[in-house]
Parts: C-alpha cells; structure tokens; sequence
C-alpha cells in the first residue's frame, strides 16, 4: 500500500518473492502447485541475483589486485624490488580472487541453466505435481551425470544442482511425517 492507501503490486509481489525464496520456507501440504512452483523460481531467482552480486564484488577485488600488482612491478616502494616472497603472495592472492571468480561464473551458469530447465518442464507440461516431479528427476539426472564426469568430486556443479535437488523436495511436495 503507498500514502494515498493504494494497494501496489510490485511492493506485493517483491515481499511475496522474498518469502517463497527463504531457504527456511516450510509450505502447508494443501499448498497449490503453483505456488510451489513460484517458491522455486523465487528461490533460483534470488540465487542468481546473490551470485552475480558476489561475481560483481570479486570483479572488482580483481581489477583494484591487479592495479596494485602493476604499480609493484613497475615502481616498487622506493627503488627497492620486491622480495621473491613478497611477490609470491601478491600472486597467489590474485590467483585466489581468480579461482573464486571462475568459481561465482559457474555457480550463475548452473542457477541459471536450472531456470531454463524449469521453465522448459513448465512449457511442456501442465502445472501440477507431476511438473515439479519431472522437474526434479530432470535435476537428480544433471547431478548424476556430473557425479560421474568429475570421478565423484564435489565440485562447484554438483553442489548447486544439489542445492536445487534439496529447494525441490523443500517446497516442490507435501511433507510427509512432519
């Protein structure tokens, strides 16, 4: 609602977004299938947008690292070079925010082909419980394929599509046994 007592959609659907994405989000077993749905898209949404902040903030740790790193190369503190350790650490600190980077692009690739898949499922069948059961084998399948491709390491893959696998079965059927 805004000042003149008018009721405001996006202020709704934002606060409704924010509250089908908690990671606590318990939904009642009587929940509509749509609204489970919704929980899901909410939840890949926000995701996506917590990464690409976090990819933003690692973009520019980057660039300030690699500034600095070229102002040590080229004039070191008072014509003094820098010591073989010193510099190995201003590396490995570059690589590390590097490694991190390449890690965040990843994690927004998976929420994001998670989206696509979603809404696929949703394009080819129709909203009920059998779409978030299909939704969720087409996931468990993604996991398993990325299982095996890595040897069964935990990679940055795996654990999103399992964190997505997990959000499924969160909201996507009643709870039994609760």
């Amino acid at each position: 609602m805004d000042f003149d007592g008018e009721y405001n959609q996006d202020e709704a659907e934002t606060g409704s977004d924010e509250l089908l994405s908690d990671d606590n989000l318990r939904l009642p077993d009587s929940a509509n299938p749509l609204v489970r749905l919704h929980a899901i898209r909410a939840w890949l949404a926000r995701r996506q947008k917590e990464t690409g902040l976090h990819i933003g903030t690692l973009a520019l740790d980057l660039q300030q690292l690699q500034q600095e790193y070229q102002g040590w190369s080229e004039a070191p503190d008072k014509g003094k070079p820098l010591r073989r350790r010193e510099l190995q650490a201003r590396q490995d600190r570059i690589q590390s925010v590097q490694d991190r980077f390449q890690s965040a692009q990843q994690l927004l690739d998976v929420y994001e082909d998670a989206e696509r898949l979603l809404e696929d499922c949703v394009n080819h069948t129709t909203v009920s419980e059998r779409l978030l059961v299909e939704y969720y084998l087409m996931m468990e399948q993604l996991v398993e394929e990325a299982t095996e491709e890595c040897a069964g390491e935990q990679t940055v893959r795996v654990a999103a599509l399992s964190d997505v696998l997990q959000r499924i079965e969160q909201v996507g059927a009643p709870h039994e046994g609760d």
